[in-house]
């Protein structure tokens, strides 16, 4: 449920417990976790999409980036979601499978007629018995001809829910969602901050129980297996040196115990001491 608290929106979120047994044919739900998430303070509400005066695709981010090479970072969110001035959706078009949602910027910094494109598809799969719909590509079209396009990777939820990621990015360090399939594409980097859309099943106009991604190569897990390869490598020397240690000290302790024979020299005293002793016995 999404509600304003001083010019904030929150949106309140339960993870959907509905998942499909996974299938060779069926999305990898695997990956996905069922959380109970705290409210997310976001700047705007969520940007809609409408068909036939109804909801068709609901989107939203905290933030929204791009960066052409070395240049200067472009923060969209503003014209993205502000219901002031809001962004131009009117080419966006919903059917029963596909959906394209569209967002024209006008002319950006030295980018002339810039527009972001999210294609979205749904699917039904027999083996999960349920629909799911999934973002396929994100693509940013500029200076009337270019465009860069970004497949997107493992950015799916179940019809019901609604799919969020703290990161949908092309960069590695967020686990690069988005994958560039053009030349142009390579030379941008584009970044959603706490991504949430929904698309095909939007009921009451506010997000379904989200099904959140789940990376497994996170910074901070390459942190921790790091930190636990070196305690390893310590621990592994630390034996290595206790048992050479006790190796120095039973070779110290065989050496006491050795017998060394008298010297060759002095045969002629090694023989009186051997004459007294048959004396005496």
């Amino acid at each position: 449920m999404a509600h304003s608290d001083g010019g904030m929106w929150t949106e309140e979120r339960l993870m959907s417990t509905d998942q499909p047994f996974r299938q060779l044919q069926s999305p990898d739900v695997s990956r996905r976790k069922i959380l109970q998430t705290p409210g997310v303070a976001v700047p705007f509400p969520p940007l809609k999409v409408l068909s036939d005066g109804e909801p068709c695709v609901l989107f939203q981010a905290r933030k929204l980036s791009l960066r052409y090479e070395k240049q200067k970072q472009l923060d969209l969110t503003e014209r993205a979601f502000s219901p002031q001035k809001p962004v131009d959706t009117s080419e966006s078009v919903c059917r029963q499978d596909k959906a394209t949602l569209i967002m024209r910027f006008g002319d950006v910094e030295d980018l002339r007629g810039l527009s972001i494109r999210l294609q979205l598809s749904n699917t039904f799969y027999e083996s999960s018995g349920q629909w799911w719909f999934s973002v396929d590509s994100v693509s940013l079209l500029y200076n009337t001809s270019e465009e860069a396009v970004f497949n997107a990777s493992d950015v799916y939820a179940p019809a019901s829910s609604s799919y969020h990621c703290l990161h949908v990015s092309s960069l590695q360090r967020y686990s690069a969602l988005l994958l560039p399939s053009t030349d142009h594409a390579r030379r941008w980097s584009v970044t959603f901050t706490n991504f949430q859309i929904q698309a095909f099943n939007v009921t009451s106009g506010t997000f379904s129980p989200a099904t959140v991604c789940a990376t497994f190569m996170t910074p901070a897990i390459l942190m921790g297996l790091i930190t636990s390869l070196i305690l390893l490598l310590v621990l592994a020397y630390a034996l290595h040196m206790v048992v050479h240690l006790k190796h120095i000290e039973h070779d110290d302790e065989h050496k006491a115990d050795v017998y060394f024979p008298q010297s060759p020299e002095h045969p002629e005293h090694c023989c009186l001491e051997n004459d007294a002793e048959k004396n005496i016995l």
